[in-house]
């Protein structure tokens, strides 16, 4: 048997200094020189590249592609490498049941594999992917988003009401684990609304004082409106000071003045990778722990790096997943963009402009690409539009798409509001789209918000006729 527990399994005093947080990371990296940052990364690179190649899953996905390790010398040969998805995972864990392949488990002599860490995704984009993490790789991705709360200015009399989702799914764990672990702060493990409903949350964050929300940002923002329907004025009655989670495409401004004119910060991961990049206190874009993550933006049709500022998928290399599961050019589908304006900070690191929309969600309107996520930015200027909408595309006989977006609007919706959300839409989307209305709350059985950490934002209904 293993004499080895989540503890000891590896030196979490070292990780912290290996991935400074707080004053630290501050520090380290305005100091650190961008030639300097290449060598920590190509150092870690060659750790994670030679664990990779003992992995049955890369030795055939490589393999397959006639490349041998004498090929890949450093970071710069690592567009010879094959990206691979979730779909390559699930095909693993199906050839290679209930695990797969990729995560390199067997490679330890059984008295010293590491304890592992066992999570699946949401399953938003399809069947839920299982998620293996090592103490080592789980405590450095507890780390990253540490240092990303702290940077935007969590502190350690903070109370955090959470609604990441639990149960198999790795949100909720891995944020309590972060904000447990490496902040003083107090955290409280909501959830979604279907683990504790949203009266009672809004009611449990007025009790403890809560002053700080994470989660996804459609949520917390339908809870600023069950509040108010409660009786309770956020930002007064509720003490909430700031907000951090998955802005997406959603309206900021709308968010925050909905919890009374709270900071708003937004992050980036997945759960395969961990956090990948966060604003800091000047929110001029996401800065990318390039210590830990190497980040590749790529066209979606060729996977050829595009151009600084230009927008494609996110393909990323987690450089500290050594121990369980490596991860190189795993691609995310989610497409970002590089900032080219001059960094506000002192921070070496690059900064992208967040997330824009899945590139497997991508909808090709009469010519035009569209991401159904960013509707609601799109139509945060209306006042009367609650922030809730939801996309369905259909095809007609002559094979032409058609995409109707249903909002949810408070008061009246009469002929001559449908005239002004059409204009709107067809200014900003750049082709005509139909518009419907609903009643506030109206939409929470297609959205599915009070039970899914991201709510539904389209019904394809263009090639089998389902939702």
């Amino acid at each position: 048997m293993t004499t080895a527990n989540y503890f000891s399994a590896t030196d979490m005093l070292a990780l912290a200094d290996d991935y400074p947080i707080g004053p630290a990371f501050v520090a380290r990296f305005t100091s650190m020189s961008r030639d300097e940052l290449r060598a920590l990364q190509e150092e870690r690179f060659q750790t994670l590249l030679a664990r990779a190649w003992k992995v049955p899953f890369y030795q055939r996905h490589w393999g397959a592609k006639g490349i041998e390790p004498g090929d890949i010398r450093g970071l710069d040969d690592i567009t010879k490498l094959p990206p691979f998805d979730k779909s390559d995972i699930m095909a693993s864990i199906e050839a290679h049941p209930p695990f797969g392949d990729f995560h390199g488990m067997e490679l330890y002599p059984p008295a010293e594999r590491p304890p592992v860490v066992v999570h699946t995704t949401s399953g938003t984009t399809g069947k839920p992917q299982v998620l293996l993490y090592g103490p080592k790789s789980r405590e450095v991705q507890n780390l990253l988003i540490a240092r990303f709360y702290l940077l935007q200015g969590l502190r350690s009399d903070d109370i955090v009401h959470s609604v990441y989702g639990h149960g198999m799914v790795n949100g909720g764990h891995y944020l309590r684990e972060a904000v447990l672990h490496w902040t003083n702060a107090i955290f409280l493990p909501a959830g979604t609304g279907s683990e504790t409903r949203s009266v009672q949350q809004v009611a449990m964050m007025q009790n403890f004082g809560a002053t700080v929300i994470v989660g996804f940002a459609d949520y917390i923002k339908h809870l600023a409106y069950v509040a108010r329907e409660q009786g309770l004025e956020p930002g007064r009655d509720i003490p909430i000071r700031m907000i951090s989670g998955h802005m997406g495409r959603e309206a900021v401004e709308m968010l925050s003045e909905s919890w009374g004119g709270v900071d708003v910060y937004d992050w980036y991961g997945v759960g395969d990778t961990g956090a990948i990049a966060g604003q800091g206190p000047d929110r001029q874009g996401l800065y990318v722990n390039e210590d830990a993550q190497y980040l590749e933006i790529c066209d979606i049709e060729t996977g050829v790096a595009v151009d600084d500022g230009q927008p494609g998928d996110m393909i990323n290399t987690c450089l500290f997943k050594d121990d369980i599961y490596p991860i190189i050019r795993f691609n995310t589908h989610d497409v970002s963009a590089v900032c080219t304006d001059p960094a506000p900070s002192g921070l070496v690191l690059r900064r992208i402009e967040g997330f824009l929309g899945r590139s497997d969600n991508m909808i090709k309107l009469r010519g035009i690409n569209f991401f159904p996520q960013a509707i609601g930015g799109m139509l945060a200027e209306r006042t009367e539009f609650t922030g809730e909408f939801i996309c369905r595309a259909t095809r007609d006989a002559r094979g032409r798409d058609e995409l109707t977006v249903t909002v949810e609007v408070r008061g009246e919706a009469d002929a001559a509001l449908e005239k002004a959300y059409s204009d709107l839409l067809r200014r900003k989307v750049g082709v005509a789209v139909y518009v419907a209305f609903a009643q506030p709350g109206g939409l929470a059985s297609l959205t599915e918000i009070e039970s899914r950490q991201k709510p539904i934002r389209l019904l394809d209904e263009r090639f089998d006729g389902t939702t």
